[in-house]
């Protein structure tokens, strides 16, 4: 079967609607997966987009290889979008056979649809565990918050909110933009070991997509007007997407960590979200903090 010409733009593909996967913030769709796209390093890969009107899926295939079009370094969930996506899914791989694939960072709820599309093109593969996201369920007050984390975590919020209030002024949490941006950057180049080199030029344009075409929120922890700490992430009308954070380096022996999540925990408890996604990695001190393991799972194989 002749392969189809490589599509390179995203005007078929839906900037809303419903994944297969639920609660998955902005990542499968279109806003996200183009800034993504173009901060991708391997210029030779193609991006083969499938689209019915009912659903959506987009894969990244090189030479002799296929996955999705968002990479996993940046992309915390894929999922195809659609209800029942397993004829679009196997309709669009069956023009692009003969390669291996991967197909990461799938939920529970996606992994069926892509087993079965993958089944009905006779291909081989594996399917396991790869990674974990933390997921925490919202309670209605940042206060039955604090009493859910048990009494040794919520004496340490406490007191380490205390304690930077009183080193720096009583601080609160300020959205911020595009103005905000270039602080959050600079944050991250001041910053030591791999934080402070992990912000480079190409990012930097990558985070500024976020901002200006996918709906990204910054939120910045302020005191007396300085920013102490900025969490990057995106807001969906009943949750929370904690992406990326960046803290003042002089503030690091205050535990700006524990400062900015809890108060982020309790802005978005005020905002009426019922989740806060801390989304991939797993960090103890998600799950001390009542988040609870969202297992990510990867299938990869050859097609035929």
């Amino acid at each position: 079967m002749t392969e189809p010409l490589p599509v390179r733009d995203w005007t078929a593909f839906p900037s809303v609607g419903t994944a297969t996967a639920p609660q998955v913030g902005p990542f499968p769709f279109r806003s996200f997966l183009e800034a993504a796209w173009s901060a991708r390093a391997d210029v030779n890969t193609d991006l083969v987009i499938g689209a019915d009107g009912t659903g959506a899926v987009a894969f990244a295939v090189s030479q002799d290889h296929i996955e999705f079009a968002g990479d996993q370094n940046i992309t915390d969930y894929h999922s195809p979008i659609g209800p029942e996506p397993v004829s679009l899914i196997a309709s669009t791989l069956s023009d692009v056979r003969g390669k291996t694939f991967r197909f990461d960072s799938l939920p529970a709820e996606a992994v069926e649809p892509m087993v079965t599309a993958l089944q009905t093109l006779d291909a081989t593969f594996t399917t396991a565990e790869h990674e974990v996201a933390a997921v925490l369920a919202l309670p209605d007050s940042f206060e039955q918050w604090l009493m859910s984390i048990g009494k040794k975590e919520r004496h340490e919020v406490r007191r380490k909110r205390r304690r930077f209030d009183t080193e720096f002024g009583e601080t609160r949490i300020v959205t911020g933009g595009t103005d905000s941006l270039e602080e959050f950057c600079e944050m991250h180049r001041r910053s030591g070991g791999d934080k402070g080199s992990f912000m480079t030029p190409e990012m930097e344009q990558f985070f500024n997509n976020l901002v200006t075409t996918a709906n990204a929120v910054i939120h910045n922890l302020s005191s007396n007007g300085q920013t102490l700490a900025t969490a990057f992430g995106f807001e969906t009308p009943d949750g929370y997407y904690f992406y990326n954070s960046a803290f003042e380096p002089s503030a690091a022996g205050a535990s700006p960590g524990v400062v900015l999540f809890s108060s982020m925990i309790e802005a978005q408890i005020e905002r009426g979200a019922k989740v806060f996604d801390f989304l991939k990695g797993n960090e103890r001190y998600k799950l001390r903090h009542g988040a609870e393991a969202r297992i990510l799972y990867a299938v990869e194989g050859r097609l035929p």
